[in-house]
């Protein structure tokens, strides 16, 4: 038993180095369920690292699979003969499946991360063209497309907003408004409501 214990330790490193990779876009989804924004860019240091850990939580998952898979030699066969044990579910290819599928759910989390933030409809506004005020918002901590959506989906719960776009590879939020609605503070507390912060600079 004590070498099917081994050979299964890949297993729970590739979940934990996946769950490691995922964490700095899990943490602003884990922020909204708390209500504590502070939790946002606690993990935002890990955005550097996460190709790397994504390759090895993929290499141990691979050696994973290799193990469970490959032909036993014949002192295992005779081990397990010996032993008289049924192997346990935790040590099975179903257990081995669930993590990998669970693993592949962490890792693509920023692709789908958007479908948890509210979409709040727009209805169409017919805006006087000198009310209407376009601002580039430079923006910290943003880390993947999560990041985007959250900022996008506090930012449209505003009155007045015609149209906001986040992009957290410029670390921008571009946001086209009704001035005569909203204010750019509000603007600026809502993005900053989300965790993340608002680089007073602000581009024309």
């Amino acid at each position: 038993m004590k070498n099917s214990n081994k050979s299964n330790s890949p297993v729970y490193l590739s979940l934990i180095t996946a769950i490691t990779a995922s964490l700095c876009c899990i943490t602003p989804l884990l922020a909204i369920l708390a209500g504590s924004s502070g939790l946002v860019t606690m993990f935002a240091w890990l955005e550097p690292f996460r190709p790397y850990l994504m390759g090895l939580t993929i290499g141990i998952l691979v050696f994973a699979w290799y193990l469970k898979l490959r032909s036993k030699t014949q002192k295992e066969i005779e081990c397990a003969c010996n032993e008289e044990e049924k192997i346990s579910f935790w040590q099975s290819k179903n257990f081995l499946f669930i993590i990998t599928v669970f693993t592949a759910l962490m890792l693509a989390f920023p692709y789908y991360a958007n479908v948890f933030y509210t979409t709040t409809k727009k209805e169409i506004m017919v805006v006087a063209e000198n009310n209407i005020e376009k601002k580039v918002v430079e923006i910290e901590g943003m880390t993947c497309s999560g990041c985007e959506a959250h900022v996008e989906s506090e930012v449209n719960k505003l009155p007045g907003i015609i149209s906001v776009k986040a992009s957290y590879e410029n670390s921008n939020t571009a946001v086209e408004y009704d001035k005569s609605l909203v204010k750019e503070d509000e603007i600026y507390r809502a993005i900053n409501k989300t965790g993340y912060k608002v680089i007073p600079k602000i581009k024309e």
